[in-house]
């Protein structure tokens, strides 16, 4: 009985850091969503509040990180239960990171409006940023249903963001030589841009831990098709 009793109560801490990682990906998710409001309008109060949550999302994992060595320390886990700590405690710093981006990209807008600077083509830039954030709601839903076939798909997306900023970064290119005049404009566009596809590189990272916790292989440094063998091919139901 004290066996199980102690089994049970493990459980409920999983569960709890499992449920203290998502809440703590839905203030990233709002973030990203206000840093892509702030851009769209260059919203004042956008930014603002981008920045305001900067510092709830800092607090809550530090709080996350102290949970996990608690946990840690006391249930000395091993197989799965220790791979999904180690996870969540990747995922929390993938999350952590992919907030100071929206973060980033808040700054780099109030930059913008402060200088008064001319008009842009946002829409290319706008789709990535809204496809970032899309990803990283993808990722926390991976991760809530342990679903290896939905962080496969995540992986895939995460090269549309990355040929959408290559794309980008021509179009910039093209109007810095088109006029010099544009240069500095262009050069926080392109900032603005980098940031988003950090953002997508996060969400990737966060799939790559669901992967990780299911099929207990580190697939971080691993091409696509490699990755994708491990989940759809023959030994995949192992």
């Amino acid at each position: 009985m004290t066996d199980k009793h102690l089994s049970s109560q493990f459980d409920s801490e999983l569960a709890n850091l499992s449920s203290r990682l998502l809440a703590l990906g839905g203030l990233v998710e709002t973030q990203m969503r206000q840093a892509l409001l702030a851009l769209t309008l260059r919203s004042g109060e956008a930014i603002e509040e981008v920045l305001a949550i900067e510092t709830r999302v800092n607090a809550m994992e530090v709080e996350i990180d102290g949970q996990l060595s608690s946990v840690i320390a006391r249930r000395q886990p091993a197989a799965v239960d220790l791979r999904l700590l180690l996870a969540i405690a990747r995922a929390t710093a993938n999350l952590e990171r992919a907030g100071d981006e929206a973060t980033k990209i808040a700054r780099m807008v109030r930059v913008i409006v402060d200088t008064g600077a001319r008009e842009l083509p946002l829409a290319d830039l706008l789709l990535s940023c809204d496809l970032a954030a899309g990803l990283i709601a993808k990722s926390l839903d991976a991760f809530a249903r342990l679903d290896t076939v939905a962080a496969l798909a995540i992986l895939k997306e995460d090269h549309i963001i990355d040929r959408e900023f290559e794309g980008f970064v021509r179009k910039l290119v093209t109007y810095m030589m088109e006029d010099p005049r544009m240069i500095s404009e262009s050069l926080n566009m392109l900032f603005v841009a980098k940031a988003i596809e950090r953002i997508g590189d996060h969400a990737k990272n966060i799939a790559e831990c669901v992967i990780y916790v299911v099929k207990g292989e580190d697939v971080r440094h691993r091409s696509l098709a490699e990755t994708e063998a491990e989940i759809t091919g023959p030994e995949a139901g192992r």
